[in-house]
């Protein structure tokens, strides 16, 4: 199981219905991208945090863990926005406001992020997936998603038991060695993906399989004062932006 499923799977909140959580998160999301960035963002990055530091009892290691690789991808699509090719200054040069685009950018988008996490860290696809159905999601559609989501752990496992194999019989220890281990590697796991899939389709067809996966989905009910929470929050938010509004420059 990957880090962020087992963070979901234990969090404070794993009870609450998605929808819930759907509000909240996702509701910070739309603000960090709609919202001016200053203050807006900012004010959206800094709830965002302590909800899930605070309320949703994620460790600050795991989400970190968790948070760096998007962060990675906003700072890498803020960096073009400091230079600009062509003009009077040469082929390639420092952009004017690019400092302030740049900032503005990587505002928006770590804050959205976190806003997604916050979904994610408390929220297991196991939960969500089934729901969808009723929400109108056609159920092939559903089930194919499920699927790919069970398999993957499978995958994984295979993967990583692969790798310790290789280890252990000295594949890693010179260059040569580590790319032919990595070529054994990609091989196996592409024939034993197709090896589970197989068996996973006689399985069904032996039990009868009709085109619709049943699973036992958790009891959860919508939580009218956790939802209006959310959206007081969501609204205070909106209303302090707009009253603090400034202009970075």
């Amino acid at each position: 199981m990957l880090p962020i499923d087992a963070a979901a799977h234990s969090s404070r909140w794993r009870r609450r219905h998605p929808a819930d959580k759907a509000v909240l998160g996702l509701g910070l999301t739309v603000l960090a991208i709609s919202l001016p960035p200053w203050p807006g963002a900012a004010l959206v990055l800094v709830t965002a945090l302590a909800v899930l530091l605070g309320p949703a009892g994620v460790p600050a290691r795991r989400l970190w863990r968790a948070y760096r690789v998007p962060l990675g991808f906003c700072v890498t699509g803020a960096l073009p926005l400091l230079v600009q090719v062509g003009g009077p200054d040469g082929f390639v040069s420092w952009a004017g406001n690019g400092p302030l685009r740049a900032g503005e950018l990587l505002l928006r988008t770590s804050a959205a992020s976190l806003g997604v996490l916050l979904f994610a860290f408390t929220t297991p696809m196991s939960d969500l997936l089934p729901r969808l159905v009723r929400a109108g999601v056609p159920a092939p559609l559903v089930d194919v998603a499920l699927v790919t989501y069970r398999m993957s752990f499978l995958l994984l496992d295979s993967v990583r038991r692969i790798r310790q194999a290789q280890a252990a019989r000295l594949g890693h220890t010179t260059r040569a060695a580590a790319w032919r281990s990595l070529g054994g590697l990609g091989a196996t796991a592409f024939v034993r993906a197709f090896d589970r899939a197989a068996r996973l389709q006689n399985g069904l067809a032996g039990r009868g399989y009709d085109g619709t996966l049943r699973v036992l989905v958790p009891e959860a009910r919508v939580s009218v004062r956790f939802t209006a929470a959310s959206l007081a929050l969501l609204a205070a938010l909106a209303v302090l932006t707009l009253v603090l509004e400034r202009p970075l420059s």
